[in-house]
């Protein structure tokens, strides 16, 4: 807890709004400036491999994956995760044991969450109350222990980036050929599906099971528009999704704008999509 306590009272004196000298808005700046850039580096991949249906129908399972926790009367912080993380690793699993497209392998999935999620819902009415927080995102009812665990999940991410960053770009451009130079394709596929699953479920907290496939796409799609190098999107991509987060945050609080935190997260990320293509077409 004490290394939390640093951070929170450093947070001030960076950013001396009025509106962070809560605790609850301290953990969730700090929750944010974890899973944005979290995010938007998963989402470069994401869009280098045209996978935001894979990010779409990962969002959904979480929202199984709470319906089942609230009906068996488990912590859906806990049964939304390993839910995502299952169905992650089981389309991929699918994909690559089938001649199907895989657009179709993931609708097939996508559409058997949502009937299943709605099958749960169903049957007890009082359960929607319940689902409302995780429809929208909240992420001002963040804690230390999940602080934690973004934390570990973000080292997880970084050094898969590190090490994999390029290994993903060649998968992504012929996996036959990047097999052939001795990538393990099956094992980059598999790692990398369950840590944007996690991605995914986390980001269901702070935004909402409706806006986590934007959290993902914006920010690597305006990074694209910037540049034209694969190293440079990645660091665009970060730039782009921590300053949305934490400028979301801020004005969300402001009694001028009273909006939720989630949306005016997407909505300043997709502000700076706009620019973005008018910088692209100004360089080209």
């Amino acid at each position: 807890m004490s290394e939390l306590t640093v951070l929170y009272e450093l947070i001030p004196r960076l950013l001396p709004f009025e509106c962070l000298q809560a605790r609850f808005m301290q953990q969730a700046l700090l929750g944010l400036v974890l899973l944005a850039p979290m995010a938007a580096a998963m989402g470069v991949q994401v869009v280098n491999f045209r996978m935001a249906f894979f990010a779409d129908a990962i969002s959904h399972s979480a929202f199984a994956g709470i319906a089942v926790g609230l009906i068996a009367g488990l912590n859906p912080g806990w049964t939304m995760p390993v839910f995502g993380l299952f169905v992650g690793l089981g389309i991929i699993g699918v994909q690559r044991k089938s001649s199907l497209s895989s657009d179709t392998v993931i609708g097939v999935f996508f559409s058997g969450l949502v009937a299943f999620g709605l099958a749960v819902v169903s049957r007890d009415r009082h359960l929607a109350r319940n689902l409302q927080q995780f429809l929208y995102g909240d992420i001002l009812t963040i804690g230390p222990t999940e602080i934690r665990w973004l934390a570990l999940l973000f080292v997880a991410i970084m050094i898969f980036q590190w090490v994999g960053y390029n290994r993903m770009l060649y998968i992504g451009v012929s996996p036959v050929l990047a097999g052939a130079h001795r990538v393990r394709v099956a094992g980059y596929q598999y790692l990398y599906a369950a840590l944007l699953a996690l991605v995914v479920t986390f980001s269901v907290r702070a935004v909402g099971v409706l806006l986590v496939t934007a959290m993902l796409i914006v920010p690597a799609a305006t990074a694209r528009n910037l540049t034209r190098t694969a190293g440079a999107m990645f660091w665009w991509a970060l730039l782009v999704g921590a300053t949305s987060a934490v400028a979301g945050l801020i004005i969300s609080a402001q009694e001028w704008a009273g909006t939720a935190t989630g949306a005016t997260i997407i909505l300043i990320a997709c502000g700076w999509f706009m620019v973005s293509l008018v910088v692209g077409r100004v360089c080209r």
